[in-house]
């Protein structure tokens, strides 16, 4: 049989190992992979430069067993939506010095397939789940939420009590779209939003919506001069909307796109059409991507501080599963970036 240069059956490094090269006893290795209190630093770092050293992982399963896995899991509803990585960012910031690591499931915009993610995850123990822009019900939440720690973002739900959120003020955040290109002047901002049926129980679009009602009318808009477009959660579907929009009668002077996702394709159409950003056409979209930020685009945004977000979702969670039992909800205030494709000034 093989063996390694210590002698040792090739294989999984064991607890045994770790408290042998350390020089000290498997169960002051057990404390340090608990956390448990009244472990001194000088244990610490001996006990963890071991487990370096020998590439020692904890066996996840057997970890389980005892009541923690030290494993987050984190649901997206795609990937194709380019705040997400903020989000990720600030969810590794908050677990950041700790044991816990996060593994992702994608649920490509199925309730089946979200289901089934969901139940995988808590099946394999693991300690908490962060879920993002979920199409899960309320009741699927707290059901999952009986099994393990849950927190959401992109769903708000003030009320619940079985599971915390991290949200930005979704409604402020359409009503600034409102204010900055009335200040700039455009006279016929338009919206287009996601569709219904594919939107599932994320509500930001629909609250980001009625910001933008409200706004609107209270600068003196009312009946069909609040335009709101849905379009499906596709690129070709959303060209086509925007095509629709400014090849009607009194076509918008300026559209909001729900996401950057779906207002960098109203760039492309915009400009498609023949038409200048921004001087025909304001465009403004909501998460303050990376892409906004790009020479070719220059798009205006709401920032919502996603990395603030992920990291106090990640907050939350944690908390939870220390025994936290009081529900938090965690929101941010949004902020306009203004950038070129929103720079005409009033006439």
């Amino acid at each position: 049989m093989d063996r390694t240069a210590s002698g040792r059956a090739s294989g999984r490094v064991t607890i045994r190992e770790v408290a042998e090269d350390a020089g000290v006893s498997v169960a002051a290795v057990s404390k340090v992979l608990r956390d448990a209190y009244g472990v001194s630093d000088l244990m610490q770092a001996k006990v963890r430069a071991s487990m370096a050293k020998l590439g020692y992982r904890p066996h996840t399963a057997a970890r389980g067993m005892r009541g923690q896995t030290y494993t987050i899991g984190v649901l997206l509803a795609d990937v194709r939506n380019p705040f997400f990585p903020q989000l990720i960012d600030g969810i590794d910031d908050g677990l950041a010095g700790t044991q816990y690591v996060p593994l992702f499931g994608i649920g490509h915009g199925s309730t089946t397939t979200e289901e089934a993610i969901v139940h995988a995850m808590v099946d394999r123990r693991m300690d908490g789940l962060i879920m993002i822009g979920q199409r899960l019900t309320n009741a699927e939440v707290e059901a999952t939420a009986r099994e393990a720690a849950i927190a959401v973002i992109g769903h708000h739900a003030p009320q619940a009590t079985l599971f915390d959120s991290a949200n930005n003020d979704d409604e402020r955040g359409g009503a600034l779209v409102v204010e900055h290109l009335l200040s700039q002047g455009y006279k016929r901002p338009a919206m287009i939003t996601l569709r219904r049926a594919d939107l599932g129980q994320a509500d930001v679009s629909q609250r980001r919506e009625a910001g933008f009602i409200a706004a609107m009318r209270a600068a003196g808009f009312e009946g069909s001069a609040i335009r709101i477009a849905p379009a499906a959660d596709d690129i070709d579907n959303v060209t086509a909307t925007v095509r629709l929009l400014l090849e009607g009668p009194n076509p918008p002077d300026a559209i909001f796109g729900w996401a950057d996702y779906y207002a960098l394709e109203v760039l492309s159409a915009v400009r498609s059409l023949g038409l200048r950003v921004p001087e025909d056409v304001g465009v403004i979209g909501y998460d303050n991507s990376p892409p906004c930020a790009y020479t070719q685009n220059d798009l205006t945004s709401i920032d919502q501080s996603g990395r603030e977000i992920g990291r106090n979702a990640a907050r939350l969670l944690l908390e939870r599963i220390a025994g936290r039992t009081t529900a938090e909800h965690f929101v941010v205030q949004p902020q306009v970036v203004a950038r070129r494709s929103t720079a005409r000034r009033p006439d």
